[in-house]
């Protein structure tokens, strides 16, 4: 099978680097997304999404003309979808874009095609969407009835990248492609070849699906223990800085650093698929969710504090009067991904429940999503510092970091990413 058409279904985070990435090796590329607006960006050669680079490639690949986008599916060789995965309430796997992927592309694909789910998923959604494929299209062989003779290829294969350094982490990680069947494993790892220098490691659907979810818990787990540590140390009167940095002097230890939360679309969500699935069994890994979740809220405790403080010191002021800054509202430094940002959280209850004005500040983006833009406005670094009595540093963006300690003189500092108070 030679992979000469491509198409991506959803041009996001994921899709459009994979798709810039197959165009930039002149295979054509047909990007699909249901945002006209994102279309229409990528068909003039722009971005709508902040990534180190990709505004070249892109440029690059639509001006050669390997790489054009639309609102709906066309016939290609290799379908990836690489859409949003959500949970619903009771944090419940919510597989609905993978569903409508699904159906969108069923009218197009033709004998010979290889189907690949990129979108981090429970066990089992790679099956589930060759099951809705086969019931669009009862006129195609599926592996899941016809194993190795059937008509349409499918494997699941996650991404495993780095937020600001994608394009080179796709090109240069390893993959892990698990097909339905040993023949839709090939497959799937001659795609990936076109473009991976990696190393593309076959197992089965399931296992695949599993181990991006097991990848993303270990980390979660280690968080959690680094975001519990900071709260025993905050409790004890100790510097957890210094004492991460210090207990990682052991050869064997490697403590991360603690935060506000977590976020993204990754760790903050693909322990629960683990957790929905064996929820008897996965107790670590909900424990570890639950210390994470709850940290907000544990910094919303200590601007509470800081509020009363400086009322105490300020008598004549009211509650309405204590102006609070919540520097970073993306969900980790240096890009504009607010996807289940905890700062973002923060900033939100603080808005509606402080009673005073909060000035929130990212850098990074220049417009706000329509549901966030009806909560708070965007204010500047500068502005926020000379107006605000409370500072919350709830990012280590490169631009934070740069402000001098003096410049914060007088003002009451809650400093969840320990660049000042390291």
């Amino acid at each position: 099978m030679n992979f000469e058409t491509i198409s991506v279904i959803g041009l996001g985070y994921i899709g459009l680097p994979t798709a810039a990435v197959f165009a930039s090796r002149k295979k054509k590329v047909i990007g699909v997304d249901v945002n006209a607006k994102a279309v229409d960006t990528i068909n003039r050669g722009e971005i709508h999404i902040v990534e180190p680079d990709l505004d070249i490639v892109v440029r690059a690949a639509v001006t050669d003309g390997y790489l054009s986008a639309t609102t709906q599916p066309q016939p290609a060789d290799a379908f990836l979808i690489a859409v949003p995965t959500p949970f619903k309430e009771g944090h419940e796997p919510d597989l609905a874009y993978i569903e409508s992927a699904s159906k969108a592309i069923a009218p197009v694909l033709k004998k010979g095609n290889l189907v690949v789910l990129e979108s981090t998923s429970p066990v089992g959604a790679t099956e589930q969407m060759a099951q809705w494929l086969a019931e669009a299209r009862p006129d195609l062989k599926f592996p899941q009835t016809h194993g190795e003779d059937s008509d349409i290829r499918i494997a699941h294969c996650p991404e495993r990248v780095l937020p600001g350094h994608v394009l080179r982490e796709l090109v240069s990680n390893d993959r892990v492609i698990g097909g339905m069947t040993p023949k839709c494993s090939e497959a799937a790892s001659r795609l990936y070849e076109i473009f991976v220098q990696g190393e593309c490691i076959v197992t089965n659907a399931r296992t695949a699906e599993m181990c991006k979810l097991t990848e993303n818990s270990f980390r979660d787990t280690n968080i959690a223990f680094a975001n519990e540590l900071s709260i025993i140390c905050d409790k004890l009167g100790i510097n957890v800085w210094e004492l991460i940095r210090l207990a990682n002097r052991h050869p064997r230890v490697n403590i991360l650093q603690p935060g506000p939360g977590v976020g993204g679309h990754c760790i903050a969500v693909d322990p629960w698929f683990i957790v929905s699935t064996t929820p008897e069994e996965a107790r670590l890994i909900r424990t570890a969710r639950e210390v994470n979740d709850s940290k907000p809220y544990w910094v919303l405790d200590k601007v509470k504090i800081a509020i009363t403080e400086h009322l105490e010191a300020n008598p004549s002021k009211t509650i309405k009067d204590v102006i609070i800054a919540c520097l970073g509202l993306a969900f980790k430094p240096d890009i504009d991904d607010l996807r289940e940002s905890p700062a973002v959280e923060i900033c939100r209850e603080l808005v509606n429940n402080h009673g005073g004005p909060v000035l929130a500040v990212e850098p990074n983006v220049k417009e706000l999503p329509p549901k966030l833009a009806e909560i708070f406005t965007l204010s500047d670094t500068e502005a926020a510092l000379t107006q605000a009595d409370i500072v919350i540093l709830l990012v280590d963006h490169k631009e934070f970091k740069a402000i001098p300690r003096n410049r914060i003189s007088g003002i009451a500092v809650i400093d969840t990413r320990g660049v000042w108070t390291s």
